[in-house]
């Protein structure tokens, strides 16, 4: 992250694990989880939500610099590490934002304990298996302008390769998990999946099925939008996640407790 508001701290896990978050704002939680650009991929979309909400992010072991221990190598792990730290820092009505492999995480999440979520938004998420609906690796920019150019140095360059050797463990087996699409089924969460309507990497008929996968979702495309609608047309996606949350009632007296200094 760089955007100079956001406050850093680390985590510390058993077994050698710990992990950056950074933080900003106050008000209702909501834990914003990257996607394989790293991240500063979403970076401005945690700046804008920050005016309206304590805004978590914390970076996947193994992402931009980051440590991995070797035994911290599935999406189970990210998934359930996040949950702990909802609960560690006792978060509750958690609006839960995932951004494509993130989304991936974020759906494992409440397809395991939801109780701490009030409300989950996916974004070009991966994570499930739709027959005929591959998601495709990154490749060259197929869209121009919509897509970021290469990065302008070699320590960019290197974060990059970084995260993509870090994914690469992660999704070894593929991008997706072939049984969560019926967990989520059980999941009654108030759900948003958002598409950008010109995603070249997954399509936007694996999106429709991936909010038919949860009894109680809406799907919504954004024109203009690639895979990356946060950068392809970032006041539109920040507009539907500020709707989104406003929609979901919020409990003030849970709301979070007051930032503790880790360990």
């Amino acid at each position: 992250m760089t955007v100079s508001s956001f406050r850093t701290h680390r985590e510390t896990f058993s077994d050698g694990l710990t992990v950056r978050v950074d933080e900003c704002g106050s008000g209702r939680a909501m834990l914003v989880v990257h996607g394989a650009a790293g991240p500063h991929s979403v970076s401005g979309f945690a700046e804008a939500m920050a005016e309206h909400a304590h805004v978590l992010v914390p970076t996947h072991p193994g992402f931009a610099g980051e440590p991995r221990p070797e035994w911290f190598a599935d999406v189970d792990d990210l998934a359930i590490t996040y949950l702990d730290l909802l609960e560690r820092r006792d978060l509750r009505e958690v609006i839960v934002v995932g951004f494509s492999f993130g989304g991936w995480i974020a759906a494992e999440m409440v397809a395991r304990t939801p109780t701490r979520v009030g409300g989950l938004l996916l974004v070009d998420a991966a994570g499930i298996e739709v027959e005929g609906h591959a998601i495709k690796r990154p490749g060259p920019p197929p869209n121009g302008p919509r897509w970021p150019a290469d990065p302008p140095n070699p320590e960019q360059a290197a974060a990059r390769d970084a995260n993509m050797q870090a994914l690469a463990v992660y999704g070894r087996e593929g991008m997706y998990d072939p049984k969560l699409r019926r967990r989520l089924a059980r999941v009654t969460l108030p759900t948003l999946v958002v598409w950008g309507e010109d995603d070249p990497i997954i399509d936007t008929d694996y999106g429709r099925a991936y909010a038919q996968s949860f009894p109680n979702a809406r799907f919504t495309l954004i024109p203009g939008a690639g895979h990356l609608p946060q950068r392809d047309q970032p006041a539109r996606l920040f507009s539907i996640a500020r709707e989104f949350m406003n929609g979901i009632p919020f409990n003030h007296a849970v709301a979070e407790v007051p930032h503790r200094k880790s360990k």
